[in-house]
């Protein structure tokens, strides 16, 4: 009884259970539930997985058809671009993913080693062929062609399937960004107009370092021709000359001034430099005479 007003439960009644951290073994098997969905279910139409199934660039598999009427009618926008993270465009960013049935169970299986390919095996696929395998098959044959039609691959386009280890979801995510700058989607097909934004983006920095040269010659030109002095030494704007006339004539009169001054005049001498020197002679010419004259 309780909460019909008659008592009121205290904390320790109504929190049966201190909050922890989950253990090992409940998120093990939290993910074990995770890759059962993820194996049986197409994540945007919640329903089952039927062929043909495709898949992104991060090996989530999709029912062909709800990413075709997402791409073509726009159906179930919201949950295709939550659970593709905006990266499926068009066809070219899914691969069609070819599962072997199994006669009896018409369950996926690999075509070498004949494992189950589902939840709680590590099954992988090749781009651009699509082919599905175990993991173990790829990793112990050697060689770098499908097990199936002989197309050849390259190591870091073996896709995991519904992986969650840290290191197969990094990877991925570096390869998925490697390919979108190379100008290549998911299925390593071209990109449409990936080859003009290239030509368009080398334009606009070509165009850009230009601009940038002619500023720095535009800004350089007139610091030389006033270091220079247009080259010829004379003053071209009239304005300028004027007021440099000006400011000379206005110091030639002050100079003139200065010299017409009585104090200044005073300063010198006007007597004849050319008279005799008579007793002025000095006392080692005294008694001489300069032109041969007697002592």
């Amino acid at each position: 009884m309780g909460n019909d007003g008659g008592s009121i439960p205290t904390r320790r009644e109504l929190v049966k259970e201190a909050a922890r951290n989950p253990t090992a073994a409940e998120i093990k098997e939290s993910q074990s539930e995770q890759q059962a969905y993820q194996w049986s279910t197409d994540p945007i139409s919640r329903q089952p997985l039927a062929a043909p199934v495709v898949s992104d660039a991060t090996g989530k598999l999709y029912n062909k058809d709800t990413i075709l009427e997402y791409l073509v009618e726009g159906a179930r926008k919201e949950e295709a671009e939550r659970e593709t993270k905006g990266a499926v465009k068009s066809l070219k960013d899914v691969v069609e993913v070819k599962f072997e049935t199994d006669a009896d169970t018409k369950a996926w299986k690999c075509p070498v080693t004949g494992d189950k390919l589902g939840a709680g095996s590590k099954a992988v696929y090749i781009v651009p062929c699509g082919h599905a395998f175990s993991a173990s098959a790829i990793k112990e044959v050697s060689g770098e062609k499908c097990l199936t039609c002989d197309a050849e691959y390259a190591s870091n386009d073996i896709i995991p399937i519904n992986s969650l280890v840290d290191t197969d979801i990094a990877r991925l995510s570096l390869r998925a960004k490697t390919l979108q700058e190379k100008g290549l989607a998911h299925s390593l097909k071209k990109v449409s107009g990936s080859g003009k934004k290239r030509k368009k983006r080398d334009e606009q920095v070509v165009e850009a370092e230009n601009g940038s040269k002619e500023a720095t010659s535009k800004a350089s030109t007139p610091a030389r021709e006033e270091a220079n002095g247009n080259g010829n030494g004379k003053i071209n704007n009239s304005a300028t000359a004027s007021l440099t006339a000006k400011v000379m004539q206005q110091q030639e009169a002050s100079k003139k001034r200065k010299m017409d001054n009585d104090n200044v005049k005073s300063l010198f001498s006007n007597r004849d430099q050319s008279a005799s020197l008579g007793n002025s002679a000095g006392f080692m010419t005294r008694g001489f005479s300069m032109a041969g004259g007697k002592r």
